[in-house]
């Protein structure tokens, strides 16, 4: 299925490769440099291009592109499905999935990839059972692989590999056992000029962290399931009780992961947190225009909103900004375009707001479409779309449980038109 891998920083130099069927020239990233060129940010390339001879597909994450190649048609959606789970894996393994600690760790690295794909065909993407094979690096463990000449690899096969609950190890055991479920909620909106919202729609995800001793068998229920539109789980989740009664049961994997994914559709079931109230104007005579906006709270539960900035791409013939934030910061970035105006907390009681003068470069035209506005911004304790965890119940052990949900609501691909 999956020809090759490379992984592709931000200023676009191939730092790692890994071949499974053949060899294929790193020439055939050429087509997706061409694309990225034509991207305003990294996360507009498309994530399927066609070459005379292959597939690319390639997913963004933490500033790094992972890109992989295809020969034969498959479903792009499961390629991007593998390679989050490759992502997803470096950030268990490591801490954290950027450039500097995958080089740091290339050996394991290159294992991981040896065991999660098999002759281009995905094998083992559980993090349990590739922590059974692969033992996660620590300095301890390097220093005594580099004395000894030994490696992570493990000798026995995974107790989980010949189970029918594959994604947890057996023997598990803490003297503390606890359960915490966070609750993320991501709102994609577009709001036009008057301030009506043109499209609102909720991403939302699911995250546990679990340390449970034993086979416990969880069941989680919800509040108000029925305004989610579309779902899907990880394979520990039983789908036929979820269909015939609205609720989460599964024997959980040991650790974090992702429980569920979730979309609602229904645009008025999506409470947009803030308001705008913008001007960005460019005189005909004279190279100036000028730019006023506030920003207030309109639906947020009560809650504060926090992480609030606003990024605008100028347009080409501005050349500098002369600006007034009563609150905040604000950054012009002259080869890219970018003003950006960071917020912070949002104070209900004075209301921040940005204004000032913008220079043209002399000679040159009006634009003709004004810039749009990027908002990005988080509220902590509430998810927007109104969804509530009922109770969290445990059958098959009999100790005590810690348990424990939070809800966090983000802006996702947040856009305000002018």
């Amino acid at each position: 299925m999956i020809h090759s891998l490379f992984l592709i920083n931000h200023s676009g130099d191939i730092f790692l490769e890994k071949h499974w069927k053949s060899v294929i020239s790193r020439s055939v990233c050429d087509y997706f440099f061409e694309a990225k060129e034509k991207a305003v940010d990294p996360e507009d390339v498309a994530p399927v291009l066609q070459t005379p001879h292959h597939y690319l597909i390639t997913i963004y994450r933490g500033k790094l592109f992972f890109l992989s190649v295809v020969q034969t048609e498959v479903p792009p959606l499961f390629v991007i499905e593998f390679l989050h789970r490759v992502a997803d894996t470096f950030q268990d393994y490591f801490g954290e999935c950027s450039e500097t600690v995958i080089k740091d760790n290339v050996v394991t690295v290159y294992e991981l990839l040896e065991e999660m794909l098999d002759n281009g065909v995905p094998l083992s993407t559980e993090s349990n059972v590739l922590k059974e094979m692969i033992r996660p690096p620590t300095t301890l463990r390097s220093v005594v692989n580099t004395l000894t000449g030994g490696s992570n690899v493990g000798n026995t096969l995974p107790t989980g590999q010949l189970s029918n609950v594959p994604w947890r190890r057996a023997g598990v055991k803490y003297t503390n056992n606890e359960a915490y479920f966070d609750v993320i909620e991501e709102i994609d909106a577009i709001v036009d000029k008057s301030g009506t919202t043109v499209f609102a729609e909720i991403q939302g995800v699911i995250e546990a962290c679990v340390w449970l001793t034993g086979m416990p068998d969880l069941t989680l229920s919800f509040m108000n399931p029925r305004l989610l539109d579309d779902v899907s789980f990880h394979p520990c989740v039983r789908f036929q009780r979820w269909d015939s009664e609205r609720a989460l049961s599964f024997i959980p994997p040991d650790g974090t992961f992702t429980l569920m994914n979730y979309h609602v559709g229904s645009q008025n079931l999506v409470a947009i947190p803030v308001y705008v109230k913008q001007s960005i104007s460019f005189f005909e005579s004279g190279p100036c225009g000028r730019l006023d906006i506030t920003i207030g709270p309109k639906q947020t539960m009560g809650k504060t909103v926090e992480a609030l900035m606003v990024k605008i791409h100028m347009p080409k013939a501005v050349l500098c900004v002369n600006l007034t934030a009563t609150q905040g910061s604000y950054t012009y970035d002259l080869p890219t375009k970018v003003l950006v105006w960071d917020i912070g907390r949002l104070n209900p009681q004075k209301l921040p707001n940005l204004k000032g003068s913008l220079s043209l470069q002399a000679g040159a035209p009006k634009p003709e479409d004004n810039p749009s506005l990027n908002i990005d911004l988080k509220i902590q304790q509430v998810a927007i779309s109104g969804l509530k965890v009922n109770r969290l119940d445990m059958f098959g052990e009999k100790y005590k449980l810690f348990k424990g949900v939070k809800y966090v609501t983000k802006a996702g691909k947040f856009q305000v038109r002018t």
